[in-house]
C-alpha cells in the first residue's frame, strides 16, 4: 500500500508552500497563454483587439489584463471550419480523439475536443478529487449514469481505473437495477449528482423495501449540482446512505477543478497545481485577494491544450476561505463551495436571491421530502414566489409544525415571503441527472 501511495499521491505538490504554487501557476500561464495565442484564431485575434501579447505576462497580477472568454463567445464561432470546433482548436483535426459537449442546460451546448493528452489531463485531474476523499486501489466504484456524450462521470470512471479501483459501470441499467448490482457485487463507491443520489435513495426504500444505508457504500462523490456542499442535503445524503458525501466542482470547457477532501472542511480545495482560479468582483471587475468575499470565478485551466480554457468567465459564485485545511494540503479552500450563478442569482422584490439558499432551507427541515419547485412569476407589477414541497411519510399530526418552521426559515434566510403549496409525497417532478427545481417565469414574459 505504501507503493501506491507514493505512486498517486504526491504530497510534495499537495503540500507544497504556497509562494511555489505561485510560481508554478505563472510558469504554466504563461506557457498556455503563448500557446493559445499562437494556435487559436480566436484567441489571438481577442488579444491582439487588447493590445496584449505573451511577453507581457511577467507576473500573476498581469494576468487580471488577458481578456476573459464567456460560453457565449464559445457558441458564436463553433459549428464552423474546422468543423464542428471552429477558431479556437488549436490542434489538427486529426488529434481531437473525445468528444464532449456541455449538457444545455443554460443554451446551445459548446462542443469540446480534447486531445488523448487532454483526456489523460482530465484523468489526472480526477485522480487527486479521489485519492483526497479517500478512494484506494481495493474500492469498488460503482458508476450510475448513462455514459453519454456530456461528460459528467466519464473521467472519473478513468481516474479511478488509474488509480487502481475496480470500476463498475452501471449505464444502461434503470435505478433498481443499479441497487440491485450495488446489492449483489458489495460496492464501496460511488459517483452521481445528489438529486439521483437521493432518488436511489427513495427509490430503494420506497419501490424495494430496502435500507440503501444497509448496503455497502461508504462514499459518494457528488459533482453536477452544488447539493453535495449545502449541509441539509450533505446530511440527507449521508443518513440515507449511511456513508460520506463528497462534493466536487468542474465543468466540460474547464475541467475538474476542485474537491472537498476528506477532512469535509465546509469548503473544497482548489486544485491548484493544474488550475488559476480568481475571484472578480461582479460589480467592479477588481479582482478579490482576501478571504471572505464572495465574487465570480474566472479560471484558466493550465495544461488543456486543443480548446484551451484562458480566463473563462465560468459566473460560479465563490469566495475564499479564510482557514487552510487541517487536511495538511496547502491549496486553497472556497468555502461553502459553489453557492450559485451569477447568472442564477435573481432579484424578487427588489431583494436578491440565490437558489441555494432555498433549498439549503427545505432540506434542513425534517418532515419535508427531498423534492421542492420553485415558481417565480408576476401579478401585474408585483412579483410572486411560490415553493411547492412534498411531506415526508410519517409526519401525521407534525404537519403545522413543519409547516411553520418552513415559513420562518424561509423569511430568516432570504428576506422573502414565499407562497406555499404542500404536496403529497412522491408528486413532484424526480430527476435523474441535473434537477431544474427554480423555474423564473418572468423570463418567459
Amino acid at each position: 500500500m505504501m507503493i501506491q501511495e507514493q505512486i498517486y499521491w504526491n504530497p510534495v505538490l499537495e503540500t507544497l508552500p504556497f509562494e511555489k504554487i505561485q510560481s508554478l501557476q505563472l510558469k504554466k500561464f504563461k506557457k498556455i497563454f503563448e500557446w493559445t495565442y499562437t494556435h487559436s484564431k480566436f484567441h489571438r485575434s481577442l488579444y491582439d483587439k487588447a493590445g496584449i501579447k505573451p511577453e507581457d505576462i511577467r507576473s500573476l497580477d498581469d494576468v487580471k489584463h488577458v481578456p476573459k472568454v464567456e460560453k457565449g463567445d464559445m457558441r458564436s464561432i463553433q459549428g464552423k471550419d474546422p468543423y464542428p470546433y471552429g477558431d479556437a482548436l488549436c490542434v489538427p483535426l486529426e488529434e481531437v480523439s473525445e468528444f464532449r459537449q456541455t449538457s444545455g442546460t443554460t443554451g446551445q451546448p459548446v462542443y469540446q475536443p480534447d486531445t488523448w493528452q487532454d483526456w489523460e489531463w482530465w484523468a489526472e485531474c480526477w485522480s487527486y478529487i479521489l485519492w483526497a476523499q479517500g478512494y484506494r486501489p481495493r474500492d469498488r466504484v460503482f458508476i450510475p449514469f448513462g455514459y453519454n456524450i456530456f461528460v459528467a462521470f466519464w473521467a472519473g470512471h478513468y481516474a479511478a481505473e488509474k488509480i487502481g479501483c475496480e470500476v463498475v459501470p452501471g449505464g444502461v441499467l434503470d435505478t433498481q437495477a443499479r441497487i440491485l448490482k450495488i446489492q449483489e457485487l458489495k460496492a464501496t463507491a460511488m459517483m452521481g449528482t445528489p438529486t439521483y443520489m437521493l432518488g436511489m435513495a427513495e427509490t430503494a426504500r420506497n419501490k424495494m423495501n430496502i435500507d440503501p444505508s444497509s448496503l455497502t457504500i461508504d462514499k459518494i462523490t457528488c459533482a453536477g449540482e452544488p447539493g453535495a456542499s449545502i449541509p441539509g442535503t450533505k446530511r440527507r445524503m449521508e443518513t440515507a446512505w449511511g456513508a460520506k458525501v463528497y462534493d466536487h466542482a468542474g465543468a466540460t470547457e474547464i475541467g475538474a477543478w476542485s474537491f472537498e477532501c476528506s477532512e469535509q472542511p465546509g469548503g473544497m480545495h482548489v486544485n491548484e497545481a493544474l488550475f488559476l482560479v480568481e475571484i472578480e468582483d461582479v460589480d467592479t471587475g477588481e479582482i478579490i485577494l482576501e478571504a471572505g468575499r464572495r465574487g465570480k470565478m474566472v479560471i484558466t485551466a493550465l495544461d488543456r491544450e486543443a480548446q484551451p480554457c484562458v480566463r473563462f468567465d465560468s459566473k460560479d459564485i465563490i469566495e475564499w476561505s479564510t482557514e487552510p485545511c487541517s487536511c495538511g494540503r496547502t491549496s486553497r479552500l472556497i468555502k461553502g463551495g459553489v453557492v450559485g450563478r451569477a447568472d442564477d442569482i435573481t432579484k424578487v422584490k427588489g431583494v436578491l436571491l440565490a437558489p441555494s439558499s432555498i433549498e439549503e432551507v427545505v432540506r434542513d427541515i425534517d418532515g419535508l421530502g427531498d423534492e421542492y419547485e420553485v415558481l417565480v412569476n408576476k401579478s401585474g407589477d408585483t412579483d410572486q414566489i411560490t415553493l411547492k414541497v412534498e411531506m415526508a411519510p410519517g409526519v401525521e399530526g407534525k404537519q403545522d409544525d413543519v409547516k411553520a418552521r418552513l415559513a420562518n426559515q424561509l423569511r430568516f434566510k432570504t428576506n422573502l415571503r414565499f407562497d406555499l403549496e404542500f404536496h403529497d409525497f412522491g408528486s413532484l417532478p424526480r430527476y435523474d441527472v441535473k434537477a431544474r427545481r427554480f423555474k423564473d417565469l418572468r423570463k418567459k414574459e
